[in-house]
């Protein structure tokens, strides 16, 4: 029976355990979170209607949306950061000393993931409900495409963002290599070869799909977009809420009244109707409601 040496960190006793859920968190549900995301984001391409019945699609999961953003995507990225932090922590770059490709790609994995982190933390603070309070929380989903223009429509903050989504896509395309080799999948050269041009195709593909988001966010012409999300909007709410009633038809107008013709020479004589107010009184009577002095 073996003893665990108790000066040893959790880490290094679940190293193995732990640097795989690292892995496969990198890649399910994060990485798939992200080519969602990115390739959800350039269907602004094909105009505001599009992105927005994207959008609307995601938000049909109400209540449900909350819990699985955080169970499916915060958590598993806060995790996967973390770890990440510790690996990098516990890491020097040497490509000075030994700089090969793979050694390159070492380091340029840790670094992007470091810019990666920084922006998606921007990014969801700038965009998402809960950076409202810090005066983020701009995108408002029932006019996504015209709502994210206007966040995004400043220079510096499009070109961060251009920086951010290349990390980030960077960061995934490598990581699909490297957590190849630790899971075993591509050991000899020829494998390791042919999953880099896979990996290569996966950044290229995603890298696109990401700046062509930008490039269609600038494009918009926000008064338009918005005017075509209104109208998408007004037509969902109809179809939850069933077709209107029909208007009531308008009311009949009163019929005139015509007086009753009388024989010519015949005078009709009604009897006289003496107003409440001026029916005489008995003295007894009048005594009564005369009000006595100081009432």
């Amino acid at each position: 029976m073996t003893e665990t040496d108790p000066s040893t960190s959790f880490l290094s006793r679940h190293q193995f355990l732990i640097y795989r859920l690292f892995s496969l968190a990198g890649l399910v549900p994060v990485g798939a979170f992200l080519v969602v995301h990115l390739l959800t984001n350039a269907s602004v391409l094909a105009g505001p209607g599009t992105f927005q019945s994207r959008v609307d699609l995601i938000h049909s999961l109400e209540p449900l949306l909350v819990p699985i953003e955080w169970l499916f995507i915060f958590l598993p990225m806060m995790f996967h950061a973390a770890v990440g932090f510790v690996i990098i922590a516990n890491g020097m770059p040497n490509v000075g000393s030994y700089p090969y490709m793979g050694n390159v790609r070492y380091t340029l994995q840790r670094a992007t993931g470091m810019i990666a982190f920084a922006f998606i933390l921007w990014h969801v603070m700038q965009l998402h409900w809960m950076g409202a309070p810090l005066g983020g929380g701009r995108f408002d989903p029932h006019h996504a495409s015209s709502s994210a223009a206007v966040a995004i429509r400043p220079l510096a903050v499009s070109i961060l963002y251009c920086i951010g989504i290349l990390s980030t896509v960077f960061h995934f395309s490598n990581g699909l290599w490297t957590q190849g080799i630790t899971w075993g999948l591509w050991t000899s050269p020829a494998a390791m070869r042919r999953a880099n041009w896979i990996s290569v195709a996966v950044g290229i593909l995603l890298g696109a799909a990401g700046l062509g988001a930008v490039g269609g966010m600038r494009s918009i012409n926000v008064d338009e977009a918005r005017a075509i999300e209104t109208r998408m909007e007004e037509a969902k709410r109809l179809l939850e809420g069933g077709l209107p009633a029909a208007p009531a038809p308008p009311a009949a107008a009163p019929l005139p009244v015509v007086p009753a013709a009388t024989p010519a020479g015949v005078e009709l004589s009604l009897p006289a109707v003496t107003p409440a107010a001026e029916s005489p009184l008995s003295p007894a009577a009048r005594s009564a409601a005369t009000p006595l002095p100081g009432a």
